[in-house]
């Protein structure tokens, strides 16, 4: 094989890995509604999963060197993709929530870290030119991912088979598999003397994410009739990561090496990237919500321009990188990407009822994704410099941004529901005081639905029909004014971002 050929199966094999992880994750997130009436879950139920996930997967990267020192990167990514497989078998063939459960968990064991080795991938086999080709192929593959995943679910949901995305992510983890056969060696790194896992920290490490991801979120659920339990598991679990790190710090061997990361170069990029996984998982969450549940849209309607909307994620990122070699300066990049942010909570602010996908919709989309993949990947290449020389601390330091990654989503989505819950509630109350017999708007929606359902159900049943019509429309516009409350803050965010770029001394 030669050299040309093997970069490109290199880049391949890393596009492949990076997809497992951002597909499954961005279907799983859409399908969430027809994956629950099919398996008959709750919405706690479908949280209680998704906080076992995030928590097994924090681990599993915690635990990525070091297995990589001891078994090599081709044998490690065998057997991720195996297992890999096998969870999604499990979730593709599940009945229930005992085996839906057991097929997440597997999934994550087998998938929490493939993202992180594709990157390592590059840093290990790519040298020069060649490693920035490598992220393109990485960078590519996640902005593909990102927009192909909404579509491939709401294909597979309005054709109802749903377990169609799991199937999928066999596939892929069957093709990492015998790609990884082809183009890793299976010679183990040199392992750090000394350093191992401790079965203590390891537990407080998956125990301490789990309490404060199960926390986070159940607070959509048990906000108020909950709040001091609530508020004190995700305090126990804060605390539980904290001790963890502080361990870490204070070993002479430890697992993730802490005081390399203490550095404001590398501190201030964990911020960027946490401000974009909270994004990430919040408009993840909230744009179907507002399409589907409050605008009416269908389900295909809407995968369909969703993924249209974030294929441009793909070009922005092709630009990017074709730019930064000749104008590596991230401040431009980074007050383009918050601008863009800016443009699209704005735009998705002023919507009403009678929008229109093309025109409303669309370019929002496509100005969140000009946000991911300008402010993700500038920051993915400023954070590590001071790193890179030294193998081991860039390895914990991608483990590091990795773990904030599965924790940032769940805490974007847990903000965004919960806001969301509250301004609901405010908006209703609102409106609901203004709607009363006697008020001359109320009076005349009141009687056109009546004296229109008189004529099909009879005046007897018209009545309580036309009531409940109003409180339906009640609810539809509070939905509608929270959804716009959201969007409101993203555009304010957008501007804060654009402003602490521009004064920042850290990335210039």
């Amino acid at each position: 094989m030669n050299a040309r050929t093997s970069d490109r199966m290199l880049c391949a094999t890393i596009a492949v890995l990076t997809a497992i992880e951002f597909l499954q994750l961005s279907m799983t997130a859409f399908a969430a509604g027809p994956i629950m009436g099919e398996l008959g879950l709750t919405p706690e139920d479908f949280s209680f999963i998704a906080a076992v996930y995030a928590s097994v997967a924090i681990l599993m990267i915690s635990l990525q060197r070091w297995l990589v020192e001891r078994l090599g990167g081709r044998l490690v990514i065998h057997c991720a993709a195996a297992i890999s497989m096998l969870g999604s078998i499990l979730c593709a063939t599940s009945t229930g929530f005992g085996s839906f459960l057991l097929g997440r968990i597997v999934m994550a064991i087998g998938g929490g870290a493939l993202f992180t080795s594709a990157r390592m991938i590059i840093h290990h086999l790519l040298a020069g030119p060649r490693r920035f080709t490598g992220i393109r192929a990485l960078g590519t593959s996640l902005a593909l991912s990102i927009a192909a995943g909404p579509w491939i679910a709401a294909e597979a949901v309005s054709m109802e088979t749903w377990s169609a995305i799991y199937w999928l992510v066999a596939c892929m983890g069957a093709l990492a598999f015998v790609l990884a056969g082809l183009t890793l060696s299976p010679i183990p790194l040199e392992p750090r003397a000394g350093h191992a896992p401790r079965l203590g920290q390891q537990v407080l490490l998956v125990g301490g994410s789990f309490v404060l991801l199960y926390a986070l979120q159940r607070y959509n659920y048990d906000f108020f009739s909950q709040t001091g339990l609530l508020l004190g598991l995700a305090g126990l679990g804060t605390a539980g990561l904290l001790l963890y790190l502080w361990l870490q710090h204070r070993a002479a061997r430890p697992l993730l090496r802490v005081r390399p990361m203490l550095h404001v170069r590398y501190l201030a990029g964990l911020a960027l990237f946490t401000f974009g996984y909270l994004m990430l998982g919040a408009n993840n969450y909230m744009i179907p919500v507002m399409l589907q549940r409050t605008l009416g849209f269908g389900w295909e309607t809407v995968g369909g321009i969703e993924a249209l909307g974030l294929l441009v994620a793909v070009v922005t990122f092709r630009v990017v990188t074709n730019l930064l070699p000749h104008h590596p300066a991230p401040r431009k990049y980074l007050a383009t990407g918050f601008a863009a942010l800016a443009l699209f909570g704005l735009l998705l602010s002023r919507l009403n009822t009678e929008a229109d996908l093309w025109r409303d919709v669309l370019p929002a989309l496509a100005l969140y994704s000009v946000f991911l993949l300008t402010v993700l990947p500038v920051a993915a290449m400023q954070t590590f410099r001071e790193m890179e020389r030294d193998e081991s601390a860039f390895a914990n330091a991608q483990q590091m941004k990795n773990i904030l990654a599965q924790a940032g989503i769940a805490l974007g989505i847990t903000l965004v529901t919960l806001s969301q819950q509250w301004r609901t509630t405010v908006h209703y109350a609102v409106l609901n005081n203004r709607v009363s017999p006697g008020d001359p708007a109320y009076e005349a929606v009141f009687n056109h639905l009546r004296d229109g359902l008189a004529q099909i159900v009879g005046p007897a049943q018209a009545t309580p029909m036309a009531t409940a019509r109003i409180a339906q429309m009640l609810g539809q516009q509070a939905a509608m004014l929270a959804n716009l409350d959201h969007f409101a803050l993203i555009a304010v965010l957008g501007v804060l971002g654009v402003s602490v770029t521009l004064v920042q001394r850290v990335f210039r």
